[in-house]
């Protein structure tokens, strides 16, 4: 006998399956949760590290099945600013010599300075990263790269610095980092100054890469109806950064990991 021109073994084993519970059907709804919390940011080995802090141990390769039976793509696939003007005051020694890493925070900062192009105008950024967690300590938005632009940074940065500290701050060799007033405000609070060698961009990678990664999440990835909106979208993609954004060799958040290394101090 069929039923509707299907052989009766054949409706059955449809109807079974119809019938059967996704036994991942949690951890689909998990894993696109995560994906759209970070709008689309995170790709299958994030997710994984995720769900991993979330109490769920689960392969990356049955993250990435996953991912791709429910349409689940990472959509993450930039003009550097150059302030190098030659000597305008004093070059320091490149103390940091490249060694990336810090065993606690207020070790060793980096800062440098980046360059946006919209609405045929130009935007500048400038940052400070602490080495120990990848964090943005501070930073400062203009419309033109100014000492100012660079003193207000350093200025916010060192209300939060204590008293007691062994910092080591690190730049390229661009002129606002060359200026007196730069150099006697680190001075006064005991900061050692270290300097790129001259056009190295790998003597500081790690903010190169910072930009680079902010500029992809960003810059090219969303759409801004202003200059405004662009500051605006800016501001909560920074405090994203430090907060939410899972790094991947600290397995959480750059404040996260602060937080952690803080309580067990």
């Amino acid at each position: 006998m069929k039923l509707a021109d299907i052989p009766r073994s054949t409706y059955y084993d449809l109807v079974k399956r119809m019938n059967r519970i996704d036994p991942d059907g949690d951890l689909k709804a998990e894993i696109k949760s995560i994906y759209e919390e970070h709008e689309g940011r995170y790709g299958y080995r994030r997710i994984r590290d995720e769900l991993a802090n979330r109490g769920q141990k689960v392969n990356h390769k049955k993250v990435q099945r996953i991912m791709k039976e429910l349409g689940l793509k990472c959509l993450v696939r930039m003009k550097k600013y150059k302030s190098y003007k030659g000597t305008v005051g004093k070059i320091a020694p490149n103390h940091l010599d490249r060694q990336f890493t810090a065993d606690a925070p207020n070790q060793k900062w980096v800062t440098d300075i980046t360059e946006f192009k919209l609405f045929g105008e130009k935007l500048y950024l400038s940052p400070i990263l602490d080495l120990f967690n990848g964090e943005i300590i501070t930073y400062t938005i203009g419309l033109r790269p100014t000492y100012s632009l660079v003193s207000g940074m350093l200025e916010n940065a060192l209300e939060g610095l204590p008293e007691e500290h062994n910092l080591l701050m690190h730049s390229d060799q661009g002129w606002h980092y060359q200026m007196k007033q730069y150099r006697h405000a680190l001075q006064e609070r005991g900061i050692k100054q270290s300097m790129s060698r001259k056009g190295n961009c790998y003597d500081n990678s790690v903010m190169e890469n910072f930009f680079g990664i902010m500029k992809s999440e960003l810059l090219y990835y969303k759409d801004f109806e202003s200059i405004e909106h662009f500051k605006q979208e800016l501001e909560k993609y920074m405090e994203y950064y430090n907060t939410k954004r899972m790094k991947a060799k600290l397995k959480m958040s750059p404040v996260q990991y602060r937080t952690h290394f803080e309580q067990a101090a």
